[in-house]
């Protein structure tokens, strides 16, 4: 990787000043912008590419026969060594024009990109190939736009192909490969490039659930010392794998920032253009999330106990989100079953989850529900009440107060701090309106020295091991205990 960063002739722009820490950027985007000329009619191209000139030879003011679309404008941020990008918008918001500019395969109209590092780019489904080569042929040729020489790639063909696991098909013509088989060829390629940067652009979601695991096996270890920019329409893949995102609307950048910030954000707008002007969704605290002083207070509390222990603690007054002012919760609790006095819970017990609210105007179909989160936004588990009232009516008239009960047994958590979802509906499964969302409306404080493996852990009832002809060991009891 070179010490200065590198910027392509075309991306050229006036005032722009090394900073004494670029080594430690590796893409600087600077008032970017993109322009397209579209033409209503063929003829319109023709006309503009002869009479403007034509017009100035004879000294008037030329005509233009297209109109402009701004695909990007002055869009500005930079990205550190190390660093995991997701860019999120709706289509047709510039995210993929933004990516194919970084990647140096579309010249922008105006602004500069500086790039420092190989990047290899996994873009839209069939970029980079011919489909009339071979897998072979296209391995070959993708691996040298990258920057590898035949030799490099004769070393690591082996591995690319048994990445790729699309067996005798490498030999055929890539013009009769599935979906699913370009996306294996083409991101076994750019994981065998020794790359700097990594661009990918939703091509992820076409792919098999076992390669999708793989893939993300690959992104997981190079995060850990490269640098990603993706694209995503799924926000817990945002939220669990980048550490900054970037919302574009209609070319333009609305906000960069924390996964989580620009996750709800872009959520709350989303929701908001699908109910347009029936509705207007209130922003509810400008807070940022931090632990509760009671949560604070038992930080360096030792738990001398092999089983997960969990405070629980209502956080709706600096809770964040939205509501219409059409019906609010008022309050969220979470209790033992058994023993609801003690403040602490262990995996695996009987708890139970009261929501309550109160509607301000009438509501036909109220739903309540929660749904559980880790600190990277991941959901756990979660229900609503549809199943309890069967999407059926069940209405609740302005003024009156409702209330709904989850009772569950508590998974076993891993340490760390847990944010309960709440929301407060009208409708059914399919159309209803979020009336009252709130994000962190309560705050789960876990204390394991249990859990071992996974995000979340059961209890084991029996464990065994058994040699033949040789000894047993087991732990527990195969016999099926009654819970009380």
């Amino acid at each position: 990787m070179s010490s200065n960063l590198s910027t392509s002739p075309c991306y050229q722009g006036d005032g722009l000043k090394e900073r004494a820490d670029s080594n430690d950027i590796v893409i600087r985007v600077s008032n970017l912008s993109k322009c397209y000329q579209i033409y209503e009619a063929p003829r319109d191209r023709l006309k503009q590419f002869i009479l403007p000139r034509l017009s100035r030879l004879a000294g008037r003011a030329p005509k233009q026969y297209f109109r402009e679309f701004w695909a990007l404008t002055d869009v500005s941020f930079e990205i550190r060594k190390g660093e995991t990008v997701g860019i999120i918008g709706r289509n047709g918001s510039g995210k993929s024009t933004l990516l194919q500019m970084i990647c140096g395969t579309l010249n922008p109209t105006s602004g500069v990109i500086q790039t420092n590092g190989r990047i290899a780019a996994l873009l839209e489904l069939g970029s980079g190939f011919n489909p009339e080569f071979t897998g072979r042929e296209n391995v070959y040729m993708n691996a040298s736009v990258l920057g590898l020489s035949n030799e490099e790639v004769d070393t690591r063909f082996n591995d690319i192909v048994a990445f790729a696991d699309i067996g005798d098909f490498i030999e055929q013509p890539v013009k009769t490969y599935s979906s699913g088989m370009m996306v294996r060829l083409a991101f076994a390629v750019i994981a065998h490039v020794d790359a700097d940067i990594l661009v990918v652009d939703e091509a992820l979601a076409v792919g098999d659930a076992f390669f999708t695991q793989k893939c993300m096996r690959f992104l997981r270890g190079f995060m850990e010392n490269g640098t990603v920019l993706f694209v995503s329409h799924d926000s817990g893949s945002v939220k669990n794998l980048c550490t900054s995102a970037i919302w574009l609307e209609k070319g333009h950048q609305r906000l960069n920032g924390s996964p989580e910030e620009v996750c709800n954000a872009y959520l709350e707008k989303s929701l908001q253009d699908v109910y347009g002007e029936k509705f207007t969704l209130g922003k509810i605290g400008d807070q940022p999330r931090e632990i509760l002083a009671a949560h604070k207070t038992i930080k360096n509390k030792t738990i001398i106990d092999y089983k997960t222990k969990a405070l629980s603690n209502g956080n709706l007054l600096l809770a964040t989100g939205w509501k219409t002012g059409m019906a609010e919760v008022v309050s969220v609790s979470m209790v033992k079953v058994e023993n609801s006095t003690s403040p602490e819970f262990e995996g695996g017990e009987r708890v139970r989850v009261v929501i309550r609210a109160k509607a301000i105007g009438a509501l036909s179909s109220p739903i309540l529900g929660f749904i559980l989160k880790d600190r990277l936004g991941q959901e756990l588990f979660g229900e609503n009440t549809v199943p309890a009232t069967h999407g059926g009516h069940s209405l609740v008239g302005a003024g009156q107060e409702f209330e709904a009960e989850f009772v569950f047994r508590l998974p076993m958590l891993q340490n760390g701090e847990y944010m309960m979802m709440v929301s407060l509906a009208d409708g059914d499964t399919l159309n209803h309106v979020q009336h009252h969302y709130l994000h962190d409306a309560m705050l789960i404080t876990v204390y394991s020295s249990k859990i071992k493996f996974g995000i979340v852990g059961i209890p084991f009832e029996f464990v065994s091991l058994a040699i033949d002809s040789g000894p047993a060991f087991s732990i527990g009891s195969r016999e099926p205990t009654v819970n009380k």
